[in-house]
């Protein structure tokens, strides 16, 4: 028998939904926020419409809703933000017994067009190489950044967690830890590595202050360990520098690390490893290259092609 609900019970319902997604599935708080606004704009629909009892919400709610939401411009991927937001609040409370059924579990989310992700060729990476200063500190870090974010594939926010004892010189491997909280192991090459090395031996001691402690990658003024924001704006200084016409941020370093192995033949399993994803099909976008280059083949020396 589902529990007793009541209007002043519905914001107690969205913070219990809160809750359990930043507790019990780690979600960041900027995907916290937009799930929470997503979820508010559905309730004050509801409202609006004399709705104050979510166990009421019908099919036909939902659909005028996201028709609504349609009408007023939004993008298929924004829609598709909303359906999933909605369609997992009123699954939790169904899961709590509050209602009985999900009216949003049958209206069907937007299908969204996978965008292939742009990426950096080998002499494009290079060429940001080639424009850190390796007589300075600053830019005997910033070379092991680059390095490290191309040959390993990692997040930006995974780059500026890492500390000094994630780095396994002798296996060759660094310990990562990403989404979740979830440590994994990625190989890292001897590029990368002598990298590491210069900066850490000739860079890192000199721009260290009392309070840099364990972290890897930090501030050359303040000492302290580089944010998001600060790692975006490094490549972003390097792009310019090297002329690079293509929006260059952290993550087409992840986008390039995987394209390029796949495209040179790599398991795709060992590529999903390395990156740290739990669903095959995210890392499967990477293959959009090797399926074009399979596809000109067969054209071009198949019988039947």
């Amino acid at each position: 028998m589902k529990k007793t609900q009541k209007t002043d019970q519905i914001e107690q319902f969205l913070g219990d939904y809160l809750n359990e997604l930043r507790y019990e599935r780690n979600l960041a708080e900027n995907s916290l926020e937009s799930y929470s606004r997503d979820i508010k704009s559905f309730l004050s629909f509801l409202s609006n419409s004399s709705i104050t009892d979510l166990s009421e919400v019908t099919v036909e709610n939902g659909r005028e809703f996201f028709l609504l939401l349609s009408q007023s411009g939004l993008n298929e991927r924004s829609l598709a933000r909303f359906h999933s937001s909605i369609k997992g609040f009123f699954s939790f409370l169904v899961v709590s017994e509050y209602i009985t059924k999900n009216p949003i579990a049958r209206i069907k989310p937007p299908k969204l067009k996978k965008k292939l992700p742009e990426v950096l060729s080998p002499a494009e990476i290079d060429s940001l190489i080639a424009k850190t200063d390796d007589d300075t500190p600053a830019g005997l870090r910033d070379r092991a950044i680059i390095e490290v974010l191309y040959a390993c594939g990692i997040r930006v926010s995974e780059l500026a967690g890492m500390k000094k004892n994630d780095i396994f010189y002798d296996d060759e491997m660094i310990r990562v830890l990403g989404k979740g909280s979830k440590e994994r192991l990625v190989p890292i090459g001897s590029s990368a590595i002598n990298a590491l090395k210069n900066y850490l031996t000739f860079g890192r001691p000199i721009i260290a202050k009392p309070g840099s402690g364990n972290t890897l990658f930090i501030n050359a003024k303040r000492g302290g360990g580089l944010t998001r924001v600060g790692i975006w704006k490094i490549i972003k200084q390097y792009a310019e520098l090297a002329g690079l016409e293509k929006r260059v941020y952290p993550h087409i370093f992840r986008h390039s690390f995987a394209t390029h192995l796949i495209e040179g033949g790599a398991n795709i399993r060992a590529v999903q490893e390395m990156l740290g994803h739990t669903d095959i099909s995210v890392t499967q976008i990477y293959t959009h290259i090797d399926i074009t280059y399979i596809r000109e083949v067969v054209h071009q020396y198949h019988p039947r092609g």
